[in-house]
């Protein structure tokens, strides 16, 4: 998972789901269940032209760092509830995502 990302889940999970599913969350990183994923200094550059291509969704920053990520770690398969964003993006290693669920 994307650095980037696990606060702005976090922060969805605990006014969604509650206090409790946001520890269990947090808990899940202790255990070892993520892989923390840090933001490489060309994935910067890379964020900044997803945000300014797709400024008219808004494509944030968080989202922006997950198909960084996913681009230079060849990872096609992605998991998001956003199936409408995610599934317009045009990554640059592959015609499109595979979203999950």
């Amino acid at each position: 998972m994307p650095t980037l990302v696990i606060t702005e889940a976090a922060y969805l999970i605990g006014t969604r789901l509650g206090a409790d599913a946001e520890v269990r969350f947090l808990g899940d990183f202790a255990e070892g269940l993520f892989e923390v994923e840090p933001v490489h200094p060309g994935d910067w550059l890379r964020i900044a032209e997803l945000v300014a291509r797709y400024r008219d969704w808004p494509l944030g920053t968080a989202d922006a760092s997950v198909v960084a990520a996913a681009e230079r770690l060849d990872i096609t398969r992605i998991a998001t509830v956003d199936r409408r964003h995610f599934g317009a993006i045009r990554p640059r290693h592959t015609a499109a995502f595979e979203l999950v669920p």
